[in-house]
């Protein structure tokens, strides 16, 4: 079984887009994300800076672009066996119009919608986020909920992120763990926590709006790592998501319960990867960073496909998403 994965804000670099520009489709893919997003995602993806490209109302949609743009360069829909499909935080917008449970169009307008309303929420209170590294785990999340704190993100073994206001993050920072290290993150505030209920709220109106499929293959919640196959349910826990801490170390022990076996990282690519090496040692990985790394996850794709025994277990994705992909239509 491979596992597709997604990733989420902070594995943006810029320039990221440039050298995807030069496939075929790709300008005019970008160019119907941008008209979407109402955002030049070209030049975001190209020339903007690192500040710039910081702001989650521009982070988003252009991490859930690039996703997409990925996925359209990569033979899904030839896979004659199940797909494990999962995303990290807003990386899960992205599996989620893969997996169909979103049309292309849709999965850009709510990460647009989505960015902002948590740019918003950021502004309104100062807060923050810190990585704390190593350490017992139980010792770490006693530690983060003394000093205040929420475990924003479970990420692995001895990888958890605390968020939650600026003083609270000091007081962790002076009295941290035994055996750990506390780093920074430069993100805008605290996300996934209460401190984004406006933006939950608000998501609440726009996910009224939308009316989802069905995932055409196994994907994967970040609420507790459980497959989720009516839409319904996938688009209300997108929506929830936003204040609701990301259990990225329990999407891990389901594809480790599943048998996976290679995973295919989708660009920006890099950071789900690292983990996945750590916590799925066994597991062929492959992160897609630029178009150069197509042909090694193609080589993965083909390597770990399998006739299905079951046509009744699972289904490929032949189905419109990904033709929807390669053209950034419906």
């Amino acid at each position: 079984m491979i596992a597709v994965l997604a990733p989420g804000q902070g594995a943006q670099t810029p320039g990221m887009l440039a050298p995807w520009l030069e496939l075929d489709g790709v300008a005019e893919q970008v160019a119907t994300f941008s008209e979407l997003s109402g955002l030049d995602l070209a030049r975001l993806g190209t020339t903007a800076d690192a500040d710039e490209i910081r702001d989650s109302a521009v982070t988003q949609p252009l991490i859930v672009a690039m996703g997409l743009i990925t996925a359209g360069q990569l033979p899904l829909g030839t896979l004659t066996h199940n797909i494990a499909l999962a995303g990290h935080s807003i990386g899960e917008v992205t599996a989620a119009a893969i997996a169909g449970a979103l049309t292309p169009e849709q999965a850009i307008s709510f990460a647009t919608r989505r960015g902002a309303e948590m740019a918003a929420a950021c502004a309104a209170t100062p807060t923050s986020m810190v990585a704390v590294l190593g350490g017992d785990t139980d010792e770490v999340l006693a530690a983060i909920l003394a000093a205040g704190l929420t475990a924003a993100n479970r990420n692995g073994t001895g990888q958890i992120v605390a968020a939650g206001s600026v003083e609270a993050i000091a007081t962790l920072t002076e009295n941290p763990p035994a055996r750990v290290r506390i780093r920074p993150l430069q993100v805008a505030g605290a996300f996934h926590t209460h401190y984004m209920s406006s933006a939950e709220q608000n998501l609440r109106t726009v996910a009224a709006q939308l009316t989802p499929g069905d995932p055409n293959q196994i994907l994967l919640s970040n609420a507790d790592g459980a497959a989720v196959s009516d839409g319904s349910t996938v688009l209300a826990r997108l929506v929830s998501q936003v204040t609701r801490p990301v259990r990225w170390d329990l999407c891990l022990d389901t594809l480790r319960n599943l048998g996976v076996t290679g995973t295919v990282e989708l660009a920006p690519a890099g950071t789900l990867t690292g983990i996945a090496r750590r916590e799925l040692p066994d597991v062929q990985l492959v992160a897609v960073k630029t178009p150069e790394d197509l042909d090694k996850a193609q080589r993965l794709l083909a390597e770990h496909s399998a006739p299905e025994q079951d046509p009744q277990a699972a289904t490929s994705l032949s189905g419109p998403s990904v033709a929807q992909l390669a053209t950034g239509m419906s």
